[in-house]
């Protein structure tokens, strides 16, 4: 079963080693994913995310910058396997070519510093899918509200505070250039704003179901029918803190099963066609059932097993999010 992912930080995650003085390679690693678990694990296509956290992070920007060099100098070396896709017919082209494809994407819209000719730039360097936010406020928009109290991260919908001006009109100019906005970290209220002010399909490319993980993370039931409605995908996200409500002492481990009942919520809720894959590889720790690309073929296993149809599972490991391409990547 061919699988398209549409996040993952392995790339951050890798330049973290570079910066380290460690080894580090895209082709293979103890990370969670590299090309060659990738081609076992029958991969079309892998979302790379420049994951940037503006609190380590003095100039966003440049630190992106770094990134950009490191996917581009990396799979340069193993384009006999993978190609780096740019528009819909890079991804055709490398399937008929027997390779895999690469997607480059950012995770938090602070790389921008609020510059439209910066958002240009970055997607003539081949960027086509960005998030607004990450876990901070920034020229573009807010999240939803995170804090901590004695060691312990709190959460909370940020239902007043959405996109900012800057945020809306990068939004509308990400729909002229054909890069998919990615609203996964974004405030309820932003995502309020995106529905309000653009017209295009787009995606919460790691984000789940918020009736099953309450998580403010994840995406209410109207979120989520609004979002089939456009035409969007959520990929679900692997990480065990979105995909169930531990409690304290519990022994926290992302299970497929908890996975499933986010699919099936979902399907019931949107409809199977609004369903893709996010795992945030090398974004997320703790114990996983599906802890690297080659195991997606036991998640094929069980959803046959929890009832769903070939036709299901195609859409939902690759169908979905490979339509959502095909009409935004020019």
């Amino acid at each position: 079963m061919k699988v398209v992912d549409m996040h993952c930080d392995t790339i951050s995650e890798l330049f973290y080693r570079k910066e380290e003085g460690k080894e580090y390679s895209i082709l293979k690693n103890n990370c969670h994913i590299d090309l060659e678990r990738m081609k076992k694990g029958d991969y079309c296509l892998q979302n790379f995310a420049m994951f940037t956290n503006l609190a380590r992070q003095e100039h966003p920007f440049e630190y992106c910058m770094k990134l950009a060099d490191l996917f581009y100098t990396e799979l340069e070396k193993y384009k006999d396997m993978v190609g780096i896709v740019k528009c819909y017919r890079d991804i055709e082209e490398n399937r008929k070519n027997g390779k895999m494809s690469a997607l480059l994407t950012i995770e938090e819209g602070g790389v921008f510093q609020g510059e439209l000719a910066f958002l240009r730039n970055f997607y003539r360097l081949g960027v086509r899918m960005a998030t607004l936010t990450w876990n901070y406020k920034n020229e573009l928009g807010h999240p939803n509200r995170i804090w901590e109290e004695n060691g312990e991260a709190f959460f909370q919908p940020e239902t007043e505070h959405g996109l900012t001006e800057m945020g809306i009109t990068f939004v509308q100019e990400m729909e002229k250039l054909g890069m998919i906005i990615d609203v996964s970290h974004l405030s309820d209220a932003g995502i309020d704003d995106v529905f309000r002010y653009t017209e295009k399909p787009f995606v919460a490319s790691h984000s789940n179901a918020r009736t099953i993980a309450s998580n403010p993370r994840n995406l209410t039931d109207n979120m989520i029918k609004l979002l089939s409605e456009r035409g969007g995908v959520a990929g679900i996200n692997y990480c065990a803190d979105f995909l169930h409500d531990w409690k304290k002492g519990e022994g926290v481990l992302s299970r497929m099963e908890d996975m499933v009942s986010h699919i099936k919520h979902m399907k019931q809720v949107g409809g199977i066609q609004c369903i893709g894959l996010g795992s945030d590889f090398d974004g997320i720790g703790g114990n996983l059932e599906v802890k690297s690309p080659e195991d997606l073929p036991l998640m094929e296993a069980y959803m046959k097993k929890e009832g769903f149809s070939e036709s299901e599972i195609e859409a939902v490991f690759y169908g979905n999010v490979l339509r959502v391409y095909k009409e935004i990547l020019h």
